[in-house]
């Protein structure tokens, strides 16, 4: 395992970087959202296709209340997401204007919107059980790139996240929108201190890998172990000079175009793919 002392480049930068009545069967038609209300914090809610369909597949999510359109209970019942099991809340139809009066401003719900408990708290140790690859993000703190990340994740056999307390974003509606249903099938832990999570992961068998624009190895050329933790930085500031520290190698990813960045979750994309070839 290469050691590196700490490297003075920048990370792949993200430039590398109810009223309401009984009807239909017992679901509840919806008119019209609570006198008074103003919506929600994005947190307790997740909307979209992908993400609430996920949601609705995952035991660990708990399930507040279910609003959505006929046709989105149709594409449902045709994607056979049961709305009848784990004894969830009766789903309320609605139009389209009073789900997104029920939302946060802004929220693409695509007629069907869920609100939600947070998933369990997850130890670095648990998240990280039974994977080979684990994705470190060093305050990465847009929502969409958080949620890109995690969708490339899924996409590529990371099974885990870990994540800084602070300077991330929240778990809610617009990064599970970004991340596609990922946020359901990726375990994610938020950890205090990130250099000591880096130290943990070594103790648990992982080779710790920054990614870095000025890295001293090319990430397709560098041989790792059988188990890689993957740590890329913030938007615009890249890793942190203790993260660097506590990396076992800087790695690049190869340019040959006249640009030498990507965006952080495009970097995090092609990483994990070079990963995921070597199988």
């Amino acid at each position: 395992m290469s050691k590196r002392k700490p490297s003075s480049g920048h990370q792949h930068r993200p430039e590398t970087s109810p009223r309401s009545r009984k009807g239909d069967g017992g679901r509840k038609a919806h008119h019209g959202a609570p006198k008074g209300h103003k919506g929600g914090a994005d947190e307790n809610f997740l909307y979209g296709f992908h993400a609430v369909s996920a949601a609705l597949l995952n035991p660990e999510r708990k399930i507040l209340r279910i609003m959505l359109t006929r046709n989105a209970e149709h594409e449902l019942a045709e994607q056979e997401v049961n709305l009848d099991s784990r004894a969830f809340p009766s789903p309320e139809i609605m139009t389209g204007e009073e789900i997104a009066a029920a939302l946060p401003p802004g929220a693409v719900h695509q007629g069907i919107a869920l609100k939600v408990s947070a998933l369990r708290d997850l130890s670095l140790d648990e998240a990280c059980e039974d994977s080979r690859t684990v994705v470190v993000l060093d305050q990465v703190t847009d929502p969409h790139n958080f949620g890109a990340i995690l969708r490339s994740a899924a996409v590529f056999g990371a099974g885990a996240l870990i994540a800084t307390d602070r300077n991330s974003p929240p778990l809610g509606g617009v990064l599970a929108k970004s991340a596609s249903g990922a946020l359901e099938k990726v375990k994610i832990a938020k950890v205090t201190n990130l250099a000591r999570a880096l130290d943990e992961l070594k103790d648990l068998g992982f080779e710790v890998i920054g990614l870095d624009g000025e890295g001293e190895v090319s990430l397709p050329d560098f041989k790792t172990g059988p188990k890689v933790a993957l740590v890329l930085g913030a938007e615009g500031a890249g890793l942190r000079r203790l993260t660097r520290e506590h990396c076992d190698v800087l790695a690049r990813l190869p340019a040959s175009g006249p640009m030498r960045s990507l965006n952080v979750s495009n970097a995090a994309a092609v990483a994990l793919y070079e990963l995921a070839r070597r199988g």
